[in-house]
């Protein structure tokens, strides 16, 4: 049976893999690594609990750390796997360090190389993510594409060859977990909220957190929204709200990480979403909740088109009244698939591998 070398290490990964991994394993020989990108129990075991994903087969306990230092152990360590192991091919996820350390270690061994997710762009080389997920595109040699917009993105830049639509994976996941979030999760009632009656936050990019300005006025801009503002503080933001002497408005229901399901539920709950998040924007337009996003520029551009998602930058007034304002957004339509992203990979995966 052929063997294959998934890499995980964030969130939205775990969840990508939840999908993609139980019809894989079918087929295939899984390996599964798990960097340590995110090592707090609330971002990572419990996903891997709810969502059925297999134990890693490594852990490699990479943690936190600067662009550089991270990427670089990743790449020590994975290269150590891979050589161990011999797969016949790398399957990576997203946009993340994780992502990139996965491509490289397979360009430079010389194995084939699966990315999910390929063919986005936000078009802002600020973002550390764009450099990820452009480097690991061009090094991949199956490139499964989320929507039809990130095959003609790959193809301007002279990407063609065994580039595929298959729908993004959050999708199924979220298909495959809606229901049973809403009848499991009891997150909303512990709180003592109630459905449409408050927003969902959630901030942690750099450009947000790292810039005392700009947290301070994300925050500001929360303390005079019109609902209570549920958020769970990702350690990069609750870091930086202690070194920067930020103390949230009591309206503000600051929480620790949650899992998946509950995450589902909050979300599927809320008046809106207000994030800085990828992969929350897509989740949000999944489960019909509108979103802004405090970000310049989004990869999501088709929940931009379809007004269930605005970006706006971090300055108070300007969030708040977005925040505050009726968005009309268009659900009907479904730019992300049918649902059936994983099937698709494995299909092709398989294909691929059988040539």
């Amino acid at each position: 049976m052929k063997k294959i070398l998934t890499v995980v290490g964030a969130r939205p990964q775990f969840v990508k893999a939840g999908a993609v991994s139980k019809v894989l394993r079918q087929e295939l020989n899984e390996i599964l690594v798990h960097t340590g990108q995110h090592y707090d129990e609330n971002m990572s075991q419990i996903f891997f609990d709810e969502l059925d994903i297999p134990r890693p087969d490594y852990n490699l306990g990479i943690g936190s750390g600067s662009h550089g230092e991270q990427t670089g152990r990743m790449l020590i360590e994975l290269e150590k796997v891979v050589l161990e192991q011999s797969p016949d091919m790398l399957l990576t996820y997203g946009d993340t360090n994780s992502t990139l350390a996965c491509a490289l270690v397979g360009a430079k061994l010389h194995i084939p190389i699966a990315h999910v997710e390929a063919g986005l762009r936000s078009f802002d080389r600020n973002m550390p993510e764009e450099i990820n997920r452009v480097v690991t595109d061009h090094v991949s040699n199956l490139l499964f594409c989320p929507t039809e917009r990130a095959v003609r993105w790959l193809h301007d830049e002279g990407i063609s060859e065994n580039v595929y639509n298959v729908g993004d994976v959050m999708y199924d996941s979220v298909l495959n977990n809606l229901e049973r979030a809403r009848h499991s999760s009891d997150i909303v009632e512990r709180l003592g909220l109630s459905d449409n009656a408050y927003y969902l936050a959630t901030i942690h990019r750099p450009a947000n957190t790292d810039s005392r300005v700009n947290l301070s006025n994300i925050f500001n801009a929360f303390g005079e929204l019109d609902l209570p503002v549920v958020m769970p503080l990702h350690p990069r933001t609750k870091k930086y709200l202690k070194q920067y002497g930020i103390n949230p408005s009591t309206n503000i229901k600051i929480i620790d990480p949650v899992g998946y399901l509950d995450m589902l539920r909050l979300l599927s709950g809320a008046r809106k979403l207000i994030t800085d998040s990828g992969g929350m924007q897509k989740e949000a337009f999944f489960t019909q909740t509108p979103c802004v996003t405090v970000r310049d520029s989004t990869e999501w551009v088709e929940t931009v088109e379809l007004q269930a998602n605005v970006l706006v930058k971090p300055i108070a007034d300007d969030i708040v009244s977005i925040v505050h304002r009726q968005l009309q957004a268009d659900f009907s339509k479904s730019p992300y698939g049918d649902g059936k992203a994983a099937e698709k990979i494995v299909q092709e995966v398989l294909r691929y591998l059988d040539t």
